[in-house]
């Protein structure tokens, strides 16, 4: 009898251990599997995320309290975000890509539409109708389009060769109508950043170079266009010019984030210490939200985020490089180019190294859209790493 029931007692505990957990079964693939590029992302989006958050806290507590009456307002807000994003991460990670890809031209469709309709009934801000007002929601169109934007690009560039024609004059008109409506709200700095997404696309996938430098200079004059009709636009690029010459103007805001970046000398004032914060710097919560960290953490704490973006750039840069699908290869290019080229181009407009434009920092800036959108390109990123080992996604078998 001890001989029978010695081994029983053993195999038990060992059955519990390797029964796998709820998470464990929620995973596309086992974490022992994983690529080190799916971990390391997974950890640098988290990062990105408390990090993001802890910023924003700092720079928009101080109007906060005073404004609202509590200090804590954004934070909770974002906090709230926060976690309806991750959710979206984590179903951006287990869904399969070749699905998605496969719904991504409808949802461009439905993003155009609904751009479109920010046109006709959309709230106006600072001149641009960009937001939707859905009873306590705000919906940012352009912003919540960016992952259909990447999906469909894939779409189109990596079978370009084997294309009918038709079908890709259905597809570029169909980018350049997006372009033009988000023009049209007017949103310069989110038209080019989707269209140097394309390009980046159209780039990698090989296209011509010639199409390309045609593709650029279009571009260039689109944009040029659009800042002679807009007047605001118009007067952003002069003062980005000469911020000094109207310093209570137009200036005001390129000057006081100018200040905001130089108060912080090469160590910065300390977390929380920010004085432009106190109602001298506009926007400080959104688009300037930089100029608060680059006060607080000085040049030291810049060249570290500048840093965390190369990090990011060159971790994408390995995922796209392993994948064994094409498309899978321009949808990791779209994702990277559109985290980090967004915010290199935050980074530009608060240093003044670029025109004043509306584009936020991704996951650190206020906002649920930009956050949204952000963690759902950084999941697809890391879907395309977990489908270059081979072992999920691809086509599926028929059975016999």
């Amino acid at each position: 009898m001890v001989t029978a029931t010695a081994p029983r007692r053993r195999t038990a505990p060992e059955r519990v251990q390797q029964r796998p957990g709820l998470i464990q079964r929620l995973m596309p693939l086992p974490w022992a599997l994983w690529p080190a590029e799916a971990r390391l992302l997974v950890g640098l989006a988290a990062f990105w995320s408390l990090a993001g958050l802890l910023v924003l806290g700092s720079a928009s507590w101080w109007v906060a309290a005073r404004e609202i009456g509590d200090g804590a307002f954004y934070v909770k807000r974002q906090a709230i975000w926060l976690i309806a994003s991750w959710s979206l991460f984590s179903l951006a990670v287990t869904a399969n890509l070749r699905r998605c890809l496969r719904w991504a031209g409808p949802a461009l469709w439905m993003g155009c539409l609904l751009i479109a309709a920010t046109l006709v009934m959309g709230t106006t801000v600072n001149g641009a109708s960009r937001w939707l007002v859905l009873g306590p929601l705000q919906i940012q169109p352009s912003e919540l389009v960016k992952p259909f934007v990447v999906l469909q690009a894939a779409n189109l560039f990596a079978p370009w060769c084997r294309m009918r024609l038709d079908q890709k004059l259905l597809w570029l008109g169909s980018f350049g109508g997006l372009l033009l409506l988000i023009l049209k709200q007017p949103n310069l700095s989110t038209a080019a950043l989707i269209g140097l997404t394309l390009w980046m696309v159209a780039l990698a996938s090989g296209i011509r170079w010639c199409s390309l430098l045609g593709t650029a200079i279009a571009g260039g004059a689109l944009g040029a266009t659009s800042i002679l009709i807009n007047e605001y636009q118009r007067l952003r690029v002069v003062s980005f010019l000469d911020p000094w010459a109207d310093p209570m103007g137009d200036g005001y805001q390129l000057v006081q984030s100018l200040l905001a970046i130089g108060s912080g000398g090469l160590t910065g004032q300390g977390y929380g210490l920010s004085t432009q914060k106190l109602q001298y710097l506009p926007i400080q919560s959104t688009d300037f939200i930089y100029a608060v960290f680059a006060e607080e953490f000085g040049f030291v704490g810049s060249v570290v985020l500048l840093l965390f973006l190369m990090l990011v750039a060159w971790v994408g840069l390995r995922v796209a490089l392993r994948c064994r699908c094409n498309q899978t290869r321009l949808v990791a290019i779209g994702c990277c180019t559109i985290l980090v080229g967004q915010s290199i181009l935050n980074i530009a407009v608060a240093s003044g190294a670029m025109p004043t434009t509306g584009l936020p920092l991704p996951l650190v800036s206020y906002g649920g859209n930009s956050l949204m959108s952000s963690l759902v390109i950084l999941g697809l990123l890391v879907r395309c790493s977990l489908e270059s080992t081979g072992l999920i996604g691809g086509r599926a078998r028929k059975s016999r």
